[in-house]
């Protein structure tokens, strides 16, 4: 690799970022695979856990040619794979489904930040590595019918346009409110869909955490979930849409905790900025223009609960430190 160029601040930044939702992602299935007792979703996690593996050793030995060192990630002691189950059957693909969903975004942005052949082939492998494996997941799940569609429509039948700004109104409390358009139905519905898997993997969470400041965070990030869902599905039953019914896994009663708790803050971060974005793109695309200020007010929520989150893990040293530029004063003094 001599004769390639050194590796970019920006593909630093991704192959980092990268390498700590692989080692998380490993550490998660390590225990769902344990803790399986459906063979097909046994297969789905082992395959991919195994693949995980291969590109995190691929991420380590790019670092250490170019003589940087390896991050920590999640190692070994993040996990107790022994433990009794925590969530029922089906949780564990509905959340290897969701952690799919947030690594096609992630991949196809760091595919466009890659500048080396080497790093942007690696990011071309995990993309489609990831898109197979969230079609077995969708596979699996509505085979066993746990995957509820999203509100059908009848079909248009014309091309319309909008004939005056009237379209866009919804902030006035004294005028009606036109129907939601599919668009803005698919980030309701994909909002409430996240948030739902969200506030049971945040209840497991809140059972088992070991510090009384973890478990408090957790429970108000279930409080916050269960708002966003509640929220969310009113707007959609005032345009008379009936939510498709929700997917059955739940937490258990168990109390042992099989990830320790900087992992599942970590997790629950992640799931953060995912949401983030999430309503980012469903401000963009609405337009109605109630819809636009109310998944801004959730933002602002899920940013403030993120920035709890990140205090906590500082305080505690689980926040690993990205790797940082040159500080020219510092070098200066």
């Amino acid at each position: 690799m001599s004769d390639q160029k050194h590796i970019s601040s920006s593909e630093l930044a991704t192959l980092w970022m990268t390498y700590q939702q692989k080692t998380m992602t490993r550490r998660i299935l390590e225990y769902f695979i344990e803790a399986a007792d459906d063979e097909q979703a046994k297969e789905i996690m082992q395959d991919t856990h195994k693949k995980i593996i291969k590109y995190i050793d691929q991420i380590t030995v790019i670092l250490k040619d170019e003589g940087a060192v390896i991050p920590l990630g999640f190692t070994e002691e993040d996990v107790n794979p022994c433990v009794p189950k925590l969530f029922n059957n089906y949780f564990d693909i509905m959340f290897l489904r969701l952690l799919k969903e947030i690594s096609m975004g992630l991949h196809t942005l760091h595919l466009n930040m890659a500048y080396r052949k080497e790093i942007v082939l690696l990011y071309k492998e995990l993309t489609g590595f990831t898109q197979s494996v969230y079609d077995k997941c969708v596979d699996y799940l509505q085979q066993n019918n746990v995957l509820s569609p999203p509100p059908s429509v009848t079909m248009p039948k014309a091309v319309e346009f909008v004939k005056d700004t009237s379209y866009m109104s919804g902030l006035n409390l004294f005028s009606d409110k036109r129907a939601l358009n599919t668009v803005e139905v698919s980030y309701l519905y994909f909002t409430i869909e996240s948030n739902i898997l969200g506030m049971q993997m945040i209840t497991g969470f809140a059972q088992v955490a070991n510090k009384p400041e973890v478990k408090k965070y957790f429970l108000k990030g279930k409080e916050l979930s269960k708002k966003i869902v509640t929220d969310f599905t009113q707007v959609l039953l005032q345009s008379d849409i009936q939510p498709s019914s929700t997917w059955g896994a739940k937490a258990t009663d168990s109390k042992l905790a099989p990830f320790s708790d900087k992992l599942m803050m970590y997790c629950t971060s992640l799931f953060c900025n995912f949401s983030l974005g999430n309503s980012a793109l469903g401000t963009s695309f609405s337009l109605r223009s109630d819809l636009p200020t109310m998944m801004t007010l959730v933002a602002k929520d899920i940013l403030s609960y993120g920035q709890d989150g990140g205090k906590i893990m500082a305080k505690n040293g689980w926040m690993e430190q990205p790797p940082g530029m040159e500080d020219r004063n510092q070098l200066i003094k």
